[in-house]
């Protein structure tokens, strides 16, 4: 059977990940790209006796390799050269979205638009004429309103009949001087084999690219930088920013002539924004944010550790019947041990921490799906920020107070490697409910006058532990980490049941597989 390879892109909340699971329903795999910690997802269809493979990149807002996320994006298409590149494109916000658009048209791919949440747009009061954009840019577009399963058969349809005929897109000018520019860049650049288009290089090194200028043999760099100089000095201002202009103003065009307004919608507040006036509210914000918490953490723990409970006393009534079996039959002491005290007890101890998982994934599944993870990362933002992390850290950090094992696990909500790394490191500081105990009969034996104060300073000590080791942990390993920070608000959407039950298994089954191997394995050691 015929097999083709399709990856998704498109920028962060705009619906990739409701598209991904809409075309490939059950048949996902999750993992990490090879040697970092960001998330892997594929996935499979098949569509009119032809297979499909898709590949769910990053989220990204463009191919300039500032990012981990964006440079794992670039590095995929150029190295592996998919079939198809879908891009998914929010309808309610095309200038912005359109902007990835154009840069993967300048690298030669082959382009479907995803033309998502339309339902939205509409509702915004737009009009989007979808022939007149496709035409314009020279690829195809497909409508659809991802939550809803709506256009999808279109959407398989177009990827199947691109991946024929390839599509060309739409080449931008860029004026006479920036295109000067390009030309004697691309004339030089002839010479080396870098695996991308001449003109999209050119373009990344006039944009100051780092990785691209760094791929420039010292000769050929110095000669790049003359040019960039030269086309500073006569344009007055600096070159990423011209082509940023050139590519907006493109943009801006495109978007006048496609899509309406209907003008007595314009003045209406949408739903979103008034939603907004409460959740992200300067004095309501942060408690309205703390009783959602609040009620994770009964979720997750309250209900969570009574079945966790069920499942250690189960496993442990197991291995003592099949220690009772094996001796009966005559098994050696070891043996028997080994599997009761090992393997089950093993077993057991990976399992004991599913349902807190599970729920715990649950949840922020459909936080991710209404949209207020975004917000809940805004009303903390300010105060994480000062620790040189993302508001959304504060979650797995709260959490941590519970159990840190689904707290560190909760870490995957977050999209940078650097806070992903930098919370996972301080989060054990958090002191979880297994440490009260503990603390409880070191405080009760040698502070008996003061037994309450020092269980409340211990927990005090880690949190302020936690602070200086963030910053200490930043200085040190992070220091040229400085990519921009970008906090975006999507629109509140109603949950799809199927959505949040693919993403709570994918991640819980994620856990399985890695986390669990090691803890068994740790088990049968530790024997």
């Amino acid at each position: 059977m015929e097999v083709v390879t399709v990856a998704l892109a498109g920028n962060p909340n705009s619906g990739k990940t409701t598209v991904f699971n809409n075309l490939t329903g059950s048949h996902q795999r999750t993992g990490n790209w090879p040697g970092v910690t960001v998330e892997r997802k594929e996935g499979e269809f098949e569509y009119k006796g032809v297979k499909f493979r898709v590949v769910d990149l990053p989220g990204t807002y463009g191919l300039t390799a500032y990012s981990l996320d964006e440079r794992i994006a670039r590095d995929y298409l150029v190295t592996e050269n998919p079939d198809v590149v879908v891009v998914i494109v929010d309808a309610s916000n095309l200038e912005r979205n359109l902007y990835l658009v154009v840069q993967l048209m300048e690298l030669g791919s082959n382009v479907v638009i995803c033309l998502n949440m339309m339902d939205l747009a509409q509702k915004s009061g737009m009009e989007i004429d979808v022939e007149m954009l496709s035409e314009r840019l020279g690829v195809p577009v497909v409508p659809t309103v991802a939550h809803r399963g709506e256009g999808m058969d279109q959407l398989r349809e177009a990827i199947l009949q691109a991946s024929k005929r390839p599509s060309k897109g739409r080449r931008i000018r860029y004026g006479e001087e920036i295109e000067g520019a390009v030309g004697e860049l691309e004339s030089m650049l002839s010479q080396l084999e870098t695996g991308y288009p001449t003109r999209f290089m050119a373009l990344k090194v006039l944009e100051g690219d780092p990785e691209m200028v760094g791929k420039l043999p010292d000769g050929m760099r110095a000669e790049a930088m003359r040019i960039v100089s030269n086309l500073e000095r006569e344009a007055g201002e600096d070159a990423e920013t011209l082509i940023a202009e050139k590519r907006y103003g493109f943009i801006h065009g495109l978007v006048a002539e496609c899509l309406r307004r209907r003008p007595s919608l314009q003045s209406k507040m949408a739903f979103s924004d008034k939603l907004d006036r409460i959740f992200t509210n300067r004095y309501l914000g942060i408690p309205i944010f703390l009783f959602i918490m609040w009620l994770i953490f009964q979720l997750v723990f309250k209900l969570g550790n009574p079945i966790a409970d069920l499942i250690d006393a189960g496993f442990a009534r197991l291995g003592e019947t099949s220690g009772t079996a094996l001796k009966a039959i005559g098994a050696p002491g070891w043996f028997s041990s080994l599997v009761s005290d090992g393997i089950i007890a093993g077993v057991g101890s990976v399992l004991v921490f599913l349902p807190n998982i599970m729920l715990l994934f649950l949840a922020f599944s459909f936080l991710e799906d209404t949209g207020y993870m975004a917000r809940a990362a805004f009303v903390m933002d300010r105060a994480m920020h000062a620790l040189g992390l993302h508001g959304k850290s504060f979650i797995p950090m709260l959490l941590g107070f519970g159990c840190n094992v689904p707290a560190i696990m909760g870490t995957r909500i977050l999209e940078s490697r650097k806070d992903r790394i930098l919370t996972i490191l301080i989060n054990p500081l958090m002191s979880c409910s297994a440490r009260l105990p503990i603390y409880t009969l070191f405080a009760g034996v040698f502070f008996p006058k003061h037994q309450g104060l020092v269980v409340f300073s211990l927990y005090l000590l880690g949190i302020a532990l936690a602070v200086v080791m963030a910053r200490l942990f930043k200085s040190v390993f992070f220091r040229e980490e400085t990519a921009p920070f970008i906090m975006e608000l999507p629109p509140y959407r109603l949950p799809t049941l199927r959505n949040v039950l693919t993403l709570m298994w994918l991640r819980s089954s994620l856990f399985l597989r890695k986390a669990g191997t090691v803890i068994l394995g740790g088990v049968v050691l530790i024997w």
